[in-house]
This record gives C-alpha cells, sequence and structure tokens, in this order.
C-alpha cells in the first residue's frame, strides 16, 4: 500500500520492522482493547477466577492490551501518588537533579530529564521527564525482609538505589505516597500472575516462587506541555516500544495520549477510563508462551495542552530466574522458539543498548554543532 512506512524497534537481539499504515490514530473499540472486571478473581471459587483467565487469555492474544476494573488499588492512593510525582517534577531542575540517574546510579532509578531519552531510533526524542525505582526487599508488602537475608543468587540481582529516597528526602510523604501505590501495584500484580497461568492451563500456584523478589519497577512519568517548535515537528512523548517483563499495570490520567499499533499497522487511542488500569503483555511473558500472547508496540503522545501523569509499573520474575518456554505452550510439533533466559538478563541487555545508543547520538550531534570559534581571515 502506498504511504506505508517502517517503523524500527529496538530488542534486545536488534533491530525489528513494523509497517504502519498512512493514516491518523483512531479510538481503539471494546473489542481491540477490552475492559475486563476483576471482581471474580477475589472470589474463592476456582469457576469464578477462571472466568477472570479466560478473559485474560482473549485479550492477550489479541492486541495484547486491555483495561482492568474492580483492582481493588483504593482511588486515594492512586491520587495521593499523583500528588507526590507532581511535587517532585514542579520543583527546580537543580532540585531533581539531587537524583540524576545518569550521575548517581547503576541500574537506571531516578529522575531522567526532558529529552535526555530517545526510545526510538526514527522517532524524536522523548518529551518526557521521569522517575524510577526498582524492588526493595524491605518494602515488600507481602514479605518484607532486609536485603542481607535473600539467598545471594537473589540478592546480586536487587537492584534497588538508596539515592532516589535520600534527595528526595525533602519532599513530605514523598516515599511513603510512592511506596503506597506501588505496594498496591506488586500485590495486585501477584495476584494476576495467578489469572496468566490459569489462562495458559497452568496450575495457579505455577509462578508463585518464581516472583518473591520480582522485577518491581516502579516509574513515573511527567509529560510537559510541548514548546512550538515540538509541535511543529511532531515530537513524541515516549517513542514506540514494547515493554520487557511479563506485564504492566499502568494508570494514566484524564490527559489521554497512550497509543497502540494494531496488527494491521494502525495506530489506536486508549483513552483513559475512569477507576481503571491499562495491562499490556511485556517481551519476556511472550517468550514464555512461544508468542501466544502479544507484546504490543505502543507510544505516548501529549498532544493536549496541559501536563500529563502516568504511573507504570513493571513487572517480571526474580531476575535471576532462567525460564524458557511454559510446558502448556510448546510441543514436538509446536517447539520452543526461543531459548531460556533469565528474566533479568533481557531487561539488561535492551536496557543498555537504549542508554549507549542515545549517548552516542548526543555525541554525534555535538561533533555537527556549529562552531563558534572565529577564524582570522
Amino acid at each position: 500500500m502506498a504511504g506505508v512506512t517502517k517503523l524500527e524497534l529496538r530488542t534486545a537481539f536488534g533491530p525489528v520492522y513494523r509497517d504502519v499504515l498512512p493514516y491518523p490514530p483512531r479510538d481503539c473499540t471494546a473489542d481491540e482493547i477490552p475492559v475486563i472486571d476483576l471482581a471474580p478473581m477475589f472470589s474463592e471459587a476456582l469457576s469464578d477466577r477462571k472466568r477472570v483467565a479466560a478473559s485474560l487469555k482473549s485479550a492477550a492474544t489479541n492486541t495484547g492490551f486491555f483495561y482492568i476494573k474492580n483492582h481493588g488499588i483504593p482511588e486515594e492512593t492512586i491520587a495521593q501518588c499523583k500528588q507526590q510525582v507532581l511535587n517532585f517534577m514542579r520543583q527546580p531542575q537543580e532540585k531533581k537533579d539531587l537524583v540524576d540517574s545518569r550521575t548517581h546510579s547503576k541500574y537506571y532509578n531516578g529522575y531522567l530529564g526532558n529529552r535526555k531519552a530517545q526510545i526510538s531510533r526514527t522517532e524524536t526524542a522523548d518529551v518526557r521527564e521521569s522517575f524510577s525505582f526498582r524492588y526493595s526487599p524491605e518494602l515488600d508488602p507481602d514479605h518484607p525482609m532486609d536485603i542481607s537475608e535473600l539467598p545471594e543468587e537473589v540478592r546480586s540481582w536487587i537492584r534497588a538505589e538508596d539515592f532516589v529516597w535520600e534527595g528526595t528526602s525533602h519532599l513530605p510523604n514523598f516515599k511513603k505516597g510512592c511506596f503506597a501505590y506501588w505496594s498496591s501495584c506488586l500485590t495486585l500484580a501477584r495476584r494476576l500472575v495467578k489469572m496468566f497461568a490459569l489462562s495458559l492451563d497452568l496450575e495457579e500456584d505455577y509462578w508463585d516462587d518464581k516472583v518473591t523478589h520480582p522485577g518491581a519497577d516502579g516509574v513515573f512519568n511527567y509529560y510537559p506541555l510541548r514548546t512550538v517548535e515540538e509541535v511543529e515537528k511532531k515530537f513524541v512523548g515516549l517513542g514506540s516500544h514494547t515493554d520487557l517483563q511479563l506485564f504492566t499495570l499502568l494508570w494514566q490520567d484524564s490527559v489521554g495520549g497512550l497509543q497502540i499499533l494494531s496488527k494491521e499497522g494502525q495506530w489506536l487511542r486508549a483513552p483513559p477510563i475512569e477507576g481503571s488500569l491499562v495491562v499490556n503483555i511485556g517481551d519476556f511473558m511472550m517468550r514464555l508462551c512461544n508468542d501466544i500472547y502479544k507484546s504490543t508496540v505502543h507510544r505516548v503522545t501529549n498532544e493536549s495542552n496541559v501536563e500529563r501523569v502516568s504511573m507504570p509499573f513493571f513487572f517480571g520474575l526474580n531476575f535471576n530466574c532462567v525460564e524458557g518456554c511454559v510446558p502448556s505452550c510448546c510441543s514436538e510439533s509446536n517447539p520452543a522458539k526461543y531459548e531460556p533466559i533469565s528474566c533479568g538478563d533481557w531487561c539488561q541487555m535492551r536496557f543498555k543498548i537504549e542508554r549507549s545508543e542515545f549517548l552516542k547520538s548526543e555525541e554525534a550531534k555535538k561533533t555537527l554543532a556549529p562552531s563558534a570559534t572565529v577564524v582570522a581571515a
């Protein structure tokens, strides 16, 4: 078809490409991104929980995106966390730089400034600021323990860093508000992973011993108003990408901006629905189920005239767990497509690629920048 463009995506094993149709984004339909009621997930009846699992399977094999309602995270917890995000992001730049990720972090924790990343090489730099933190065993809502109590094979993969809280200690209740939301997401994710196990015809507790100290990344995104230049040049808020781990829980405010790429190549808007979270399948889940579930390309654009906040929570297995295809998704006639790999190694590979390529790009821009040196005639 005339006008179809190629979108390049970064992966841990090099670039892959998707076709994009030459049509403007449109709103999704209820079939493309359904709303799933999680109330039966809390039932003691296995039949109720299996109904939720069946709904998850239908959505995960289609676009890999769905909304959830009756998820159990209090609105007050969400509202207080959002306010803490705004309190942090509205600070003077020098205060935010106290927790600058590239200065202080080995593991991609902390603050990343506006247009300091470009997740998609074929799109613009990201018009976004973010604050990130990783799983802390001391703050696990289900079984808190000191990091020294963990087995060495688990302890070596813990990626939490204290500087993110030390550098924000001047903000009243910042850590408390952040962790209240993060803890609620972790508790919900551990319930959801049971539903995913049921959806793949596995025992409900199949992954329970593999999410005791999981990949559980809290990220707070702030999308400022775009400048005139950024509007004219169609800068993205967050470039096209897929998520890395098992699945992502996303709270987005009422502004909107999330778009997903359908298998046909059409951008679909996923507008906010009050009281819901968005869930999407990640690359590692897609690997584990032999591509039955879909990790779908998505991006963010803030085309409004107000600031936008989103609060994704990225959930995966314990980073030391080396996993291959689950038994229900492969057979002699349908062999595993991927070699086993640990969730930690999988994530680190792409994080390193993204940071390295962005820094190389910035250095190249400096080389090409016009010189201000005065040369004698």
